[in-house]
């Protein structure tokens, strides 16, 4: 199989991780996750990824929190979540390095931009933890700011949502799918496609951004080789 692409960042929610269990980590599907992007790497692709925290945390969980704080145990979230995809992908004979934006140089490097890449050109899938490193900045924007640093060709963010709806498919019936939107249009409407700091980022950069279901793990495969699914989003 041929890859449309030759350098990638994706974006893997922590509720895809979590699975059915809603919660955590569900080995099961990280494994299943981990043989797609195997299979994406004996493509010839280069894959950087980041990934969220929501199957462990996710923003407040009080009101009288520091959002400050908040955040910063979300980063931590994030960081559990690498560790455990990289795992996997080990274990499947890919060499795996993680680098997260809080340093934690016990269990991962610390990112640093031209590394990352060298990571990137030898073969190796490069995961980044801890978000941008800052609080008041979600995932989506540490994976937009992160493709555009390691110059990747597209974000491909896999969800438990196979795309961009004019509004929530879980809860309207008559939920309408885009095949591909701008970012102007995602930012007028409203869109739940990635926060507003993440979709100006891409938009300015001209970084398009491919959103679909990684329910089924093969849809990486069939993204990697330009297949018609999910939503892409772009300018122009």
């Amino acid at each position: 199989m041929q890859s449309k692409y030759k350098r990638v960042l994706l974006k893997l929610s922590g509720e895809a991780l979590a699975g059915d269990k809603k919660f955590g980590l569900d080995m099961d599907t990280v494994i299943s996750i981990a043989k797609a992007i195997r299979d994406c790497v004996d493509m010839g692709v280069e894959i950087a990824i980041v990934v969220g925290g929501g199957n462990f945390w996710r923003g407040r969980t009080s009101q009288h929190m520091d959002r400050t704080r908040a955040d910063h145990i979300g980063m931590l979230a994030t960081s559990m979540n690498a560790l455990a995809v990289a795992d996997a992908i080990e274990q499947l004979g890919v060499v795996v390095r993680v680098q997260t934006a809080i340093p934690m140089t016990a269990v991962a490097e610390p990112y640093i931009r031209n590394k990352a890449v060298r990571h990137l050109e030898k073969g190796r899938v490069v995961i980044f933890g801890c978000g941008t490193g800052n609080p008041f900045f979600s995932t989506d924007t540490a994976a937009a700011l992160r493709a555009v640093e390691v110059e990747a060709e597209i974000i491909l963010k896999a969800s438990v949502v196979d795309g961009v709806y004019d509004c929530d498919p879980h809860k309207f019936d008559d939920a309408v799918k885009y095949e591909t939107i701008s970012y102007r249009e995602v930012l007028e409407k409203g869109l739940q496609v990635m926060d507003g700091t993440a979709a100006a980022l891409c938009r300015d950069n001209d970084m398009p951004i491919l959103v679909f279901s990684v329910e089924e793990p093969a849809n990486l495969v069939a993204a990697m080789r330009g297949d018609n699914i999910g939503t892409i989003v772009q300018e122009g």
